[in-house]
């Protein structure tokens, strides 16, 4: 039963993490439904965010191999046809920056005073407006128009969903289109941008992982819930990406606001 509890909470993770829905909101939701019994294992987070790591990793593997790639290019040989993938790395770098600073500042306040579970309802309130104010730009900016200041104000939004509840993708895909980005290259630099908060995120947790006692005996389970997570992230990207390009955004305004409320009322 307990397998199945984390294969479960494995394939939530791989659903939610890529929605602008709050992957972490969901958790706590479902932990609030089953009275904090289901599973309070703080290393197991680490996990099926590895998983989801891995998924976003392959999906844009090709991306980030050219980024890189013509980012060294740019440093040994200065030529032109390197310059932009140079500076969307450095772009990548500067919008990860704010994000970072909030996480490790406000770290305890968080775990400890806002995972209240009428917090998550609110906070997916929040989600849902900052949603329906972008549901229906376009914008015109590719990668290459990206501007320093546009990095900046996307970083920033990306902090704000360091508190629980307020979607990751659904604040730095708002942000980048409030900045003029058009819809795919929102998508793509919201997902370049979850890469080093999420490495950040396993190697700050990594140590209590390795030592717990419990890595042993959870092996199983874990290893099958990270593939639930791997999996399941994947395919929520690419349909994803289509409901991005397509504009209908509006589902999930009409999901977390729905949801939101409900927690509110009724947890």
């Amino acid at each position: 039963m307990d397998t199945i509890k984390y294969i479960i909470l494995g394939m939530l993770q791989g659903i939610t993490e890529p929605l602008p829905i709050s992957s972490s909101g969901h958790v706590i939701i479902l932990k609030n439904l089953f009275s904090n019994n289901f599973i309070n294992d703080l290393n197991f987070e680490i996990i099926i965010n590895f998983g989801s790591l891995i998924a976003v990793l392959f999906y844009f593997r090709k991306d980030l191999i050219k980024i890189l790639s013509d980012f060294i290019k740019f440093i040994k040989t200065k030529e032109v046809k390197y310059h932009d993938n140079y500076k969307l790395g450095w772009l990548l770098i500067i919008s990860t920056i704010p994000a970072g600073i909030v996480g490790l500042l406000l770290k305890d306040v968080i775990e400890n005073y806002l995972n209240n579970i009428k917090i998550i309802g609110f906070a997916l309130i929040i989600t849902a407006f900052l949603l329906y104010i972008i549901k229906d730009l376009k914008g015109h900016k590719k990668e290459k128009n990206i501007a320093w200041k546009d990095a900046i104000i996307i970083g920033l939004w990306q902090a704000i969903a360091i508190f629980p509840g307020i979607s990751r993708s659904g604040s730095t895909i708002a942000g980048s289109m409030l900045s003029g980005l058009n819809r795919e290259t929102a998508f793509k630099y919201s997902f370049l941008l979850y890469i080093p908060i999420s490495f950040a995120t396993i190697i700050l947790g990594i140590k209590d992982l390795l030592s717990s006692n419990q890595l042993i005996s959870l092996i199983i389970p874990y290893s099958l819930s990270m593939i639930a997570a791997t999996i399941l992230t994947y395919y929520a990207l690419i349909w994803f990406k289509d409901i991005v390009k397509k504009g209908k955004l509006i589902y999930f305004v009409y999901y977390c606001f729905v949801l939101g409320t409900l927690v509110v009322l009724f947890l």
